[in-house]
């Protein structure tokens, strides 16, 4: 009984984790096209870049996100702005089921009950680590997918690889097993205090919340019971943080995983193959030359999408979990 209770669960935190990771890459779609676009562009992306940096590549093709909007839209149309979307939701289907169903694994362990709502009282401690090794195990789990997607909505037009398929084919001739898991390694630096953050700073404002009502003249009978819009405002607030503290690694994983992508000539220089030797190699040079700037490109979009994303997320993951667990029990 016990054992069928444990995949029951399993079952839950995955199935609402895939839906809820859908749901969410899908409406946060344009803004992620837009992100990668200023990540691997290697010219500045605001015009007062543009007038204070001496630049050593040529004019940029993107310089603020309005500008960026009105391009991608009329030379690609409204489509462009979900390229990538099909491998981005075959990477974050999974990546959210596992996610959700190793982290709900770890707290059940840590905590020794599996009931949710003794995983929220949690130390900070427990919870930042046990979201940083649900997102490694999500990572390596869904890795190729998230490649894929970044090098088909960076490509703009025309295209390099009209399809998901075409792109795997032309990277596994080329580069093998190894080039599927370019970027791997800044991509599981990145993620570890990424996820840490994120679930460690949501139990931790959901607990803020609970307080909250509590201490709240409305909460007469002490109900600790959190409100669609509380989750929301949670989710908001961890994904704000953790992609504020982590997006310079976020950089350099996308300069790693579209090096020696040939690209149309009018979106700047390419990133040449093995042009960083590793994540700290990559790092100075972006420092050095595209200065601080370079390790926030996108960073504008990429708070914009996150804080949304990370809020749909946990909203539609609580709510489908709920409502799984009420129609299996």
């Amino acid at each position: 009984m016990e054992e069928t209770g444990q995949l029951k669960r399993a079952f839950i935190d995955a199935t609402a984790g895939a839906i809820s990771g859908g749901i969410s890459r899908t409406v946060t779609s344009p803004l992620d096209v837009i992100k990668i676009r200023f990540q691997v562009q290697l010219e500045p992306t605001t015009q007062w870049a543009l007038l204070t940096t001496r630049a050593v590549y040529g004019n940029s093709k993107y310089t603020g996100m309005l500008q960026a909007s009105k391009d991608i839209l009329r030379e690609e149309g409204l489509p462009g702005f979900w390229r990538g979307n099909v491998p981005a939701l075959l990477m974050v289907m999974p990546y959210t089921a596992i996610q959700f169903a190793v982290l709900h694994k770890l707290k059940t362990f840590a905590s020794g009950s599996s009931k949710s709502e003794d995983h929220v009282n949690l130390s900070p401690y427990l919870s930042y680590i046990s979201g940083a090794l649900a997102g490694c195990a999500a990572t390596v789990g869904s890795y190729p997918f998230d490649l894929l997607r970044t090098i088909l909505a960076s490509q703009g037009e025309p295209k390099v690889y009209p399809n998901m398929r075409a792109a795997f084919v032309d990277i596994f001739r080329t580069r093998g097993i190894r080039g599927l898991y370019s970027g791997l390694t800044p991509t599981l630096v990145e993620i570890i205090p990424y996820a840490g953050l994120q679930f460690g700073t949501y139990d931790t404002f959901k607990r803020w919340m609970m307080a909250w009502n509590l201490r709240s003249s409305n909460a007469i009978h002490g109900d600790e019971h959190l409100s669609s819009f509380q989750l929301f405002i949670c989710g908001l607030a961890a994904g704000t943080c953790a992609k504020a503290v982590c997006h310079p690694l976020d950089v350099v994983k996308k300069r790693f995983q579209i090096e020696g992508l040939q690209r149309h000539p009018r979106y700047g220089a390419r990133v040449e193959p093995r042009a960083y030797r590793n994540m700290y190699d990559g790092l100075r040079r972006i420092l050095l030359e595209e200065g601080w700037a370079g390790l926030y490109k996108g960073i504008v979009p990429s708070i914009v999408k996150a804080a949304p994303a990370g809020a749909v997320t946990f909203v539609a993951y609580e709510y489908t979990s709920d409502w799984l667990e009420s129609l299996l029990t």
